[in-house]
C-alpha cells in the first residue's frame, strides 16, 4: 500500500514584519492565507491523501476575528488537515486552540493534534503528534509521542515541531529533538516518517531520509532564500530498506526576503547596484536589506540616495542594514575646488577631509570585510537589532555630514 500527503510547517498565519509600512503589511498576512488555499490545491492534484501541519499554525493568539475568520475558512477542503500546536500556539492556560473563535469554526476537515493518541486517517495508516504544551517545555518535545507505539504493520506518521539535535545553536538544551530515538523507532517499523516544524528552512536540501523539515510555505525572515516550499511525501513499505519514503518538494509561496551586499566605489558600481535591484521580480512582494560599503563622492552619493528613493517605491520593503552600512561620502577633487575658502577655513576643511578619509584607509589595510553570519540574519537577530539604542555617529561621520554641507552650502554638487 502506497501512502502520499502533504507535509507542511510553520504558517504563522497573522505574522506581522516590523519593516512593513502602509498597504504591503496587510498583503503579507492576507497572503499567507491565501497560499494556505494554494497548498491544499496542490494536495489534491496531486492525488495525496492528507496533509499534515508540523507547528505554529499560527503566529501568535491575538489574531483579530477577521484574520482567524479567514485563516480557518482557509483550511477548508475535501482532504483532512491535521494541525500540530508548536511554540507560538502552544495548548494550555488561554490557548488560541480553546477560544471560541477557534472551536466553533474549525472545519469539519480539520484535526487538532491535541495529544499523541494515533489519529487512523486510511485503512492502515496513522499520524502520531507531538504538540506542544507550553511554551517553555523542559525536555524533548517528540520523543514522547513514540512511547506505546509498537511495529504492528500500521504505516505511521509522526508529527512534531522542534530543533533537532544537529541543527539547534545549542546541543545542550533540554528541548533539543534528539536524533537516537526517532531512528530507532523508524528502523524497527514503529514509525515510516517524521514530519517535523520550526526550522522555516527546507532540511535536508537533498531530500534524503524519513526525517524531514518542510520549512515554511511563505518566508519569514532574511534568513531565508527562495521561495516557500512544501513536501509531497510518499511512502511504500513493501520497498526495500531504505527506498520507502520519497520526497518532493514544491515551490508554493510568493514572498521574497533579499539581502543584497555590495562594493561601492563608483558610477560602475551603482550602475550595477541598479542592475540587480532591477531584476529582483515580483518587486511589491520582495522585501530588500542593503548592506553597502565603499567611498563614494559627494555626487554619487546623490544619485545613490535617488537609486534607493525610487527604487524603494517599487518593493514591499527597501532599507538598509545600519549595522553593515559603510559608505564614506566624500567630496572629489572637482568638488573640493568649488570650495573657495582661505587661512583658518582652508585649514579646517583639510582637517575635516582627512578625519573622513580615516575608515576608508583602515579599509584598505584590513582587506576585504567579513561576510554577514547566518546567525546575524534570524528573527532574534532582527529583535536585537530593533531594540539596540543607536549608537551615536562616528568622528568620521561626522566629518562626512561637515564636508557635504560645506560642498552644497559653497555652491557645488547637491548630496
Amino acid at each position: 500500500m502506497t501512502v502520499r500527503f502533504l507535509h507542511t510547517s510553520d504558517w504563522q498565519l497573522g505574522m506581522t514584519r516590523h519593516y512593513l509600512a502602509g498597504e504591503a503589511q496587510p498583503r503579507f498576512t492576507a497572503d499567507r492565507v491565501d497560499t494556505v488555499r494554494t497548498l491544499l490545491a496542490l494536495a489534491l492534484e496531486r492525488e495525496c491523501s492528507f496533509v499534515v501541519v508540523a507547528g505554529d499554525v499560527f503566529d501568535h493568539a491575538n489574531l483579530s476575528p477577521q484574520d482567524m475568520g479567514r485563516a480557518l475558512e482557509a483550511m477548508r477542503c475535501e482532504l483532512p488537515v491535521l494541525l500540530l500546536p508548536g511554540n507560538h500556539d502552544p495548548l494550555g492556560t488561554g490557548s488560541l486552540w480553546d477560544s471560541p473563535a477557534v472551536r466553533d469554526g474549525l472545519p469539519d476537515n480539520v484535526v487538532l493534534l491535541r495529544d499523541s493518541d494515533p489519529v487512523q486517517v486510511l485503512d492502515g495508516v496513522q499520524v502520531v503528534g507531538a504538540p506542544w504544551r507550553t511554551r517553555k517545555p523542559d525536555a524533548d518535545p517528540v520523543a514522547p509521542a513514540l512511547e506505546g507505539l509498537e511495529a504492528e504493520g500500521t504505516v505511521r506518521v509522526l508529527v512534531g515541531h522542534g530543533m533537532l539535535e544537529e541543527l539547534d545553536p545549542d546541543a545542550s538544551s533540554p528541548v533539543t529533538v534528539r536524533r537516537a530515538p526517532l531512528e530507532a523507532a523508524l528502523a524497527d517499523g514503529r514509525i515510516h516518517y517524521v514530519a517535523l516544524g520550526d526550522r522555516h528552512i527546507r532540511w535536508p536540501q537533498d531530500g534524503r531520509g524519513a526525517i524531514q523539515y518542510s520549512g515554511a510555505h511563505e518566508t519569514t525572515s532574511f534568513r531565508e532564500t527562495g521561495l516557500g516550499l512544501v513536501l509531497e511525501v510518499q511512502i511504500d513499505p513493501q520497498a526495500p530498506a531504505g527506498s520507502q519514503v520519497t520526497v518532493q518538494d514544491h515551490q508554493v509561496g510568493r514572498w521574497r526576503h533579499v539581502v543584497i551586499e555590495r562594493e561601492l566605489d563608483g558610477p560602475e558600481d551603482l550602475e550595477a547596484l541598479a542592475a540587480e535591484l532591477d531584476a529582483q521580480t515580483p518587486k511589491e512582494r520582495t522585501m530588500v536589506k542593503t548592506a553597502l560599503r565603499g567611498a563614494l563622492t559627494v555626487g554619487q552619493a546623490a544619485q545613490l540616495d535617488e537609486l534607493l528613493e525610487s527604487q524603494g517605491a517599487r518593493f514591499a520593503s527597501l532599507e538598509a542594514w545600519d549595522r553593515h552600512t559603510d559608505i564614506v561620502i566624500l567630496p572629489s577633487q572637482e568638488e573640493m575646488q568649488e570650495i573657495s575658502l582661505g587661512g583658518f577655513a582652508q585649514q579646517t576643511l583639510e582637517e575635516l577631509r582627512e578625519r573622513a578619509w580615516q575608515p576608508e584607509r583602515e579599509r584598505a589595510e584590513d582587506g576585504s570585510p567579513e561576510p554577514i553570519a547566518a546567525e546575524e540574519l534570524s528573527e532574534q537577530a532582527e529583535q536585537e537589532e530593533m531594540l539596540r539604542e543607536p549608537a551615536p555617529p562616528a568622528e568620521h561621520e561626522t566629518a562626512q555630514d561637515a564636508l557635504r554641507l560645506l560642498v552644497r552650502l559653497s555652491g557645488g554638487q547637491r548630496a
